[in-house]
């Protein structure tokens, strides 16, 4: 009897424990990546969208270094791990095993950080600790510390993972460096619009820059479209009046207008003191829901 009870109580602790595994893939993700040199600025990376490669659902990547679209991110949660597909009109270029949280302390990792700042093949690193610590809902979430493994000649720096977020340096980074003064270091981090990781000595809020939840106008006839207007630098947002405001974001995050849309159901937007670049429309509804359009200023 003893031993039955014994093997229930370990049945148990091993269901809730697979059960606080917190996934870093939700419906919608955003990275903001903050570096400084002669001044400040923020990357923002975020999923848009969903693919199906080979039999596998991907989140579509988007953002900044991944406006390609042609990084997919795909998570086995029972297994905790998380890959990436990089896939280009000009054939699948590799995959590639990105983070496992079912690592232990002492447990090593070959550490791959494709087209990104990092070196690529960066080699095993080794998990020197992990510590639990509250985000912004309260929760802990476990914090990955790693190292370069003493047989490791190729790279120096450590690394820094957040169970449910990712690398504190780029999200394709696994091994990246989080620092602030190089290539960045993650500040914020949000799951469908709600902030997740706040990095409070880098930021003093965070506010999600893309929130690309449209379920509220897929299947009807009140999904917003860009049409170009005879002059090159006028473009017309129809079908808005379910919408209260449009923002006009940069790739890299920052906010450059804001137009209400006084319920009207177009609204003409002149960009010729736009450069030449592809900026992000961010219409949302009185209820927070929001539609992101591609505006391509040429």
């Amino acid at each position: 009897m003893k031993k039955s009870l014994l093997l229930l109580i370990l049945i148990i602790s091993s269901q809730v424990y697979a059960q606080d595994y917190k996934p870093l893939l939700d419906n919608y993700n955003e990275w903001n990546l903050k570096y400084c040199f002669t001044g400040c600025s923020t990357d923002v990376y975020y999923t848009n969208g969903d693919t199906i490669v080979d039999g596998m659902n991907f989140k579509i990547l988007d953002g900044y270094h991944y406006i390609s679209r042609g990084f997919l991110l795909r998570e086995d949660v029972t297994e905790k791990k998380v890959f990436l597909k990089i896939y280009f009109p000009s054939g699948d270029i590799g995959d590639y095993l990105l983070y496992d949280f079912s690592l232990a302390v002492g447990d090593s990792i070959d550490m791959k950080n494709p087209i990104t700042p990092f070196i690529e093949n960066a080699g095993y690193y080794r998990v020197d600790s992990i510590i639990p610590r509250p985000l912004v809902d309260g929760n802990e979430y476990r914090h990955f510390y790693l190292s370069p493994g003493l047989s490791n000649t190729i790279a120096e720096n450590n690394a820094i993972w957040v169970e449910g977020g990712g690398s504190l340096s780029i999200i394709t980074a696994p091994g990246g460096d989080p620092d602030i003064f190089g290539v960045g270091q993650v500040s914020c981090i949000f799951k469908n619009g709600s902030p997740f990781y706040t990095d409070f000595h880098l930021v003093d809020e965070c506010e999600a820059s893309i929130i690309l939840d449209t379920s509220e106008f897929e299947n009807s006839n009140t999904n917003a479209q860009i049409i170009g207007k005879p002059t090159r630098n006028e473009f017309e947002i129809i079908n808005i009046d379910s919408f209260t405001r449009i923002d006009i974001f940069s790739l890299s995050g920052v906010k450059l207008d804001s137009y209400p849309t006084n319920n009207r159901n177009a609204i003409t937007l002149d960009v010729s003191r736009y450069s030449a670049a592809m900026y992000l429309l961010v219409l949302k509804s009185k209820n927070s829901q929001s539609q992101s359009l591609k505006l391509i200023v040429e």
